[in-house]
């Protein structure tokens, strides 16, 4: 399938590693000029050159937190001042650190809502003015499944990327008859360095080993096993394309069957 994506601009965000590096990589395979960010400098160079070597896509990384105004202008500006415009925009941020309601304080309330929520509508701000000028845009968020079976102990990501998800069909709302839309993809358990330290930091609560750990999300996943990072990136480049121009609004997961509701 075409996706339509050949010579479009996208912006990644946090992208050296994980579902957001899967993603731009993906993006680049169909075609698009991709531009990604991530905190360390040094990593994202990396993984920029390393999708410039597989794809001989255009692929420019920058180092940014998306967390900081300042960056994410920077992060924008440059992919303008490079190709022109921003067709497409993948929001992502690293999860809040897993936590129950005792353990956690209003700082680490302020802090996740800063990283998952406020820095989306950041980059959104940034690009979707010029997205409605020329009459198509695609902003695709990576949040979790969280927003539609919470998790236990993930008390932070299961507040704020709710949040997020009411944010974005709002927007979706009011963008739909200009030709951009705003989707969502929620994975399930995913295979990611993120994943490997929280199964580390969860496990030491509970007394058990990381791959204990790994092996009991697994468990829960009717596929009988954790999502791989491209799995995920599939989804996001297929709403982030021309063969989704009907699709907004939505939330997508990509969970192997772990979330037991209809909806």
């Amino acid at each position: 399938m075409d996706l339509g994506l050949k010579g479009r601009v996208a912006l990644v965000a946090a992208a050296s590693g994980g579902i957001g590096y899967a993603s731009a990589l993906e993006l680049a395979r169909e075609g698009a000029r991709v531009f990604i960010c991530s905190r360390d400098g040094g990593r994202i160079r990396e993984a920029a050159e390393r999708i410039k070597a597989e794809t001989g896509a255009e692929v420019t990384g920058l180092a940014a937190d998306v967390t900081s105004g300042e960056d994410a202008a920077a992060f924008v500006g440059r992919a303008l001042e490079g190709a022109g415009r921003v067709d497409v925009l993948v929001t992502n941020a690293g999860g809040s650190p897993g936590s129950t309601f005792d353990e956690t304080d209003m700082e680490m309330y302020r802090r996740a809502f800063e990283l998952n929520v406020l820095s989306a509508i950041r980059l959104a701000r940034l690009v979707v003015p010029a997205m409605r000028e020329q009459g198509w845009g695609r902003v695709v968020n990576v949040t979790s499944i969280s927003v539609k079976q919470p998790i236990a102990g993930l008390l932070l990501s299961n507040t704020v990327r709710a949040g997020l998800t009411g944010w974005a069909k709002t927007l979706s709302n009011e963008l739909a008859a200009e030709g951009v839309t705003v989707n969502n993809v929620a994975p399930g358990w995913t295979l990611t360095a993120r994943q490997e330290e929280h199964a580390l930091t969860r496990g030491r609560k509970l007394g058990k080993t990381r791959e204990e750990m790994i092996e009991g999300w697994a468990a829960e996943v009717p596929m009988r096993r954790m999502a791989r990072p491209e799995e995920i990136a599939a989804a996001v480049a297929f709403l982030a394309s021309e063969r989704a121009s009907y699709v907004t609004g939505q939330t997508i997961v990509v969970d192997g069957g772990w979330v037991k509701g209809l909806f």
